[in-house]
C-alpha cells in the first residue's frame, strides 16, 4: 500500500518560492503524471517526495510519519528515484550500476547477500538487460542507460518510484518502450513529463504545476482541455479522444495579419498504443 503524501509543501531557493503549498497523495499502483512548463517546480517536488530536499513549510509523510523522522536510509528502502541525467567517470558494468540500488539494504562494507543478488538479477530481467549485465555502462545507448537506471531503482525493491523526465533526449521508439516498462511495474509511480500526449497515454492521474503551484489535478480527460492547455502553456490546441485517452494537436500561432494558420502540429508521440 502506498502512503507517500505531500501536504501543502513549500520550498524556497534564494528567496524565491519554487514549490508553493502543493498537496499530493499517492494511491496504490497508480501512475501520476507531473506536468507543467519549465521552472514550474516539478523536479523540486519530486525531490521533496524523495526526502532529498526538506520543505520550508508543510510536510511529506511516509506511512503517516514525516520523512525527517523516517530517515534517509529507511526512506530509500521504500522510495526510489530516477533522475534526468546519470553519468559516472568510474568504469562500471551494468550489473554494478544496478547493484547500487541495494545500498540502502546493506551495512557499510558488507558483502552482497543472496537477497541482494536475487534483487539485482530480477531487476535486470524485468528491464530486459540480463544480456547486458557484464557490459560497460559507458557503451550503452541513451535508452539503455535509462533502463539501467530504472533497474537500479527496482533493485531497491521500492513501493514508490519517482522519475524526473526520463524520456528526455530519447527517440520516439525508446520513449514508448520506456513508458511501457514503467506502466508495467508493480509500484506506485510519479513521473514528470513534458509531452502531453505521452502523459495522456500512460498516466492514470495528472498533477499540473505552474509557477510552483498546483493548478489542476485529475484524469487526463479532465485536465487536458484546450482552454487549460492555453492557460498553462500559452499555446492553442485541439483535443480529441482515441482509445480512451485525449489526443492533443497543437495549433500554429496566427499569422501577423491575423489570418488563421493553415497547419497544426502534434507532439512527438504517436496517438495510440
Amino acid at each position: 500500500m502506498s502512503s507517500l503524501h505531500a501536504d501543502r509543501v513549500v520550498r524556497r531557493v534564494g528567496g524565491r518560492t519554487v514549490v508553493d503549498g502543493v498537496t499530493l497523495a499517492l494511491r496504490p499502483g497508480e501512475t501520476i503524471g507531473l506536468l507543467g512548463p519549465n521552472g514550474s517546480g516539478k523536479s523540486t517536488l519530486l525531490r521533496l517526495l524523495a526526502g532529498v530536499l526538506a520543505p520550508a513549510a508543510g510536510v511529506v509523510t511516509l506511512d503517516g510519519r514525516p520523512l525527517v523522522e523516517v530517515g534517509r536510509r529507511a526512506t530509500a528502502r521504500r522510495v526510489a528515484t530516477v533522475e534526468q541525467h546519470a553519468d559516472t567517470q568510474t568504469e562500471l558494468t551494468v550489473r554494478d550500476v544496478v547493484a547500487l540500488g541495494r545500498i540502502p539494504h546493506r551495512r557499510a562494507w558488507s558483502p552482497p547477500t543472496a537477497a541482494d543478488t536475487a534483487a539485482v538479477t530480477e531487476a535486470l530481467a524485468r528491464t530486459g538487460l540480463t544480456g547486458r549485465a557484464g557490459q560497460s555502462w559507458h557503451t550503452l545507448s541513451g535508452g539503455e542507460r535509462q533502463r539501467a537506471q530504472i533497474a537500479r531503482a527496482l533493485a531497491q525493491e521500492p513501493l514508490e518510484l519517482l522519475l524526473d523526465e526520463p524520456t528526455n533526449h530519447l527517440d520516439i521508439q525508446h520513449q514508448l518502450d520506456l513508458l511501457e516498462l514503467v506502466a508495467s511495474l508493480p509500484v506506485t509511480t510519479v513521473i514528470a513529463l513534458h509531452d502531453l500526449n505521452l502523459a495522456a497515454m500512460y498516466c492514470d492521474r495528472l498533477l499540473v504545476l505552474s509557477e510552483g503551484r498546483a493548478v489542476a489535478e485529475g484524469t487526463p480527460a479532465e485536465v487536458l482541455t484546450p482552454g487549460f492547455i492555453e492557460q498553462v502553456y500559452g499555446v492553442r490546441a485541439e483535443v480529441t479522444h482515441d482509445v480512451g485517452h485525449p489526443v492533443i494537436r497543437f495549433l500554429r500561432p496566427a499569422a501577423p495579419d491575423g489570418s488563421p494558420p493553415n497547419r497544426s502540429v502534434t507532439s512527438d508521440a504517436p496517438t495510440g498504443h
